[in-house]
């Protein structure tokens, strides 16, 4: 995938973020509880997009530090965040444009499953963290490639295309499978320890009409797997 590709359609993507139940009502509040109480500390956000993490976490106290490969969500998070926020577009397959040990904590919020290759990224997110920093990070949890492709092989690491739409756009997104023993050989390869593997619920406060009609009384789905590591 181009490191642009989300400009064709970064207004709608960043509206059904704002209100959709995968972002607003799972994934962003599960990252923030793991987060915990971030006041005061300097937090990478690398994968911002239009900046809504980054947003909660500043609101929280945090010194937070932005990048994104799409320019035109790197517009966004600006409106979002104001021009004095420290928002770039930046690449996070290539060397970041950050000290060593800049950062007490890194965020990564649905980045890495596009990546075929995690070690590079892995290494400059460490480098970029001062040791016995977190790296918190959410990617498609190993089992969503079932519902893709219920002949794959889990254990390959295996990419695989899904259409999605945004508003009364369409896209297809090209996302990356990992089997969970090969995310946790790249976490300790890039010297991270594992502190946290999460599969939480939903936001208790997700409104009925956005949940999946068969979920019944159940509390959680499978969507997405979250990390907190920790950097020798």
């Amino acid at each position: 995938m181009r490191a642009d590709y989300y400009d064709g359609f970064a207004q709608s993507y960043s509206r059904e973020n704002e209100s959709g139940l995968f972002n607003a009502h799972y994934e962003r509040p599960a990252m923030l509880k793991l987060a915990g109480d971030v006041h005061g500390r300097r937090i990478l956000d690398a994968g911002c997009g239009s900046g809504p993490l980054s947003e909660a976490l500043r609101a929280r106290g945090a010194i937070v530090t932005g990048f994104d490969s799409s320019p035109a969500m790197i517009e966004l998070a600006r409106k979002r965040l104001g021009e004095d926020a420290d928002l770039r577009v930046a690449d996070i397959s290539l060397p970041l444009p950050f000290a060593d040990g800049a950062f007490d904590d890194v965020v990564v919020s649905l980045v890495l499953h596009y990546l075929q290759d995690w070690k590079a990224p892995l290494s400059e997110l460490r480098r970029v963290l001062k040791p016995g920093g977190r790296l918190l990070l959410s990617v498609n949890h190993p089992r969503v490639l079932e519902a893709s492709d219920p002949k794959a092989d889990y254990f390959s690491v295996t990419q695989y295309s899904d259409e999605y739409i945004f508003g009364d756009e369409r896209a297809v997104l090209t996302f990356w499978h990992r089997p969970l023993h090969a995310m946790a050989d790249a976490f300790t390869e890039a010297g991270f320890r594992i502190a946290v593997i999460s599969e939480p619920p939903f936001s208790p406060d997700t409104p009925r009409e956005l949940l999946p009609p068969d979920l019944g009384d159940r509390t959680a789905f499978i969507c997405f797997i979250f990390f907190v590591l920790e950097a020798h």
